[in-house]
């Protein structure tokens, strides 16, 4: 039985083919790693789950190794591109199903929601919500953290995430409490999603091949909830649990007392907090949960008002 092909890119060959064609092979072979396993193509599709309702969010598509495969499937693909020399590429590979392809250039920090939206109402696809729904990206790796947390905080209606970033990173966001990897940034993701899938990505995987080992990691929205009510976090809610988050692991080594009062928290209300919620003064955060911090950033908001 012939296997599935995916993306006609993620070969060796093809993609020098391609790079050579636009002079481009000198220029990135050092700078960048390109996807050539079409399998990891398939892993990837499978983990995202993608319909025609879906919007997607792609981040630095390269020459559109994964763009190719996921315009097929989804309503739409909204890439967002940093270099220059790539959108012609792009024109080239894409243009089976350009009129469900949309490409903004620029820095992908600086891109909103409605940026995409705006974007993916241009291609006029009738019955399509232009919203964004799924971020699916073999994302740099530099700014990987940080667009995946930004992409969670800032734009709502994606309901999930799968990228593909260096292992180290996705260590991070699947970490558990007590573990070396757990620190303030797993702590504020896991507010508003949680890890369903995970799987190795070798550096032969790449041409040429990375230094470093690399995971695609899948992350569905899955919001922290109010103890009280069991509704989700308020705007506020969030902002005050990002704080005691931010503050219990300023200084991971000090206890949580003593770390979060050298923030600002003033001792009084901390030991009041504390004692309410039942943590002790002496853990460290690395030892506490979401749900820890959430709890802790209510009581403190109770003692505040008190």
């Amino acid at each position: 039985m012939a296997q599935t092909l995916h993306s006609w890119l993620a070969n060796p060959s093809r993609t020098r083919e391609v790079l050579d064609g636009f002079g481009l092979y000198t220029k990135h072979r050092l700078g960048q790693n390109f996807l050539v396993n079409d399998s990891v193509i398939g892993r990837i599709l499978d983990l995202a789950e993608l319909g025609e309702k879906d919007v997607v969010f792609e981040v630095g598509p390269g020459i559109g190794t994964l763009t190719v495969a996921m315009l097929p499937h989804a309503g739409a693909v909204c890439s967002v591109e940093a270099d220059r020399t790539l959108p012609p590429v792009l024109a080239e590979t894409c243009a089976r199903d350009s009129e469900r392809f949309a490409l903004l250039e620029g820095d992908a920090l600086g891109v909103d929601a409605g940026m995409l939206a705006d974007a993916v109402r241009e291609l006029g696809i009738e019955g399509l919500d232009p919203a964004p729904t799924k971020l699916v990206s073999n994302l740099p790796y530099q700014v990987a953290a940080t667009i995946i947390l930004k992409t969670f905080e800032q734009m709502p209606t994606i309901g999930r995430a799968v990228v593909m970033v260096q292992a180290e990173v996705a260590d991070r966001i699947a970490a558990k409490p007590g573990s070396r990897a757990y620190g303030a940034y797993t702590a504020k993701l896991s507010l508003l999603g949680t890890v369903t899938g995970r799987f190795e990505v070798g550096p032969g995987n790449f041409m040429p091949p990375p230094h470093v080992d690399s995971a695609v990691v899948r992350i569905d929205r899955d919001p922290a909830c109010d103890p009280a009510t069991g509704e989700p976090l308020t705007p506020s809610q969030l902002d005050a649990t990002r704080s005691v988050i931010e503050a219990a692991f300023a200084q991971r080594r000090k206890t949580i007392r003593n770390s979060m009062s050298s923030a600002g928290y003033a001792k009084e209300e901390l030991d009041e907090a504390l004692s309410a919620t039942g943590i002790a003064p002496t853990v460290r955060a690395e030892t506490l949960s979401t749900g820890d911090f959430v709890r802790l950033a209510d009581a403190l908001s109770q003692v505040g008002e008190g």
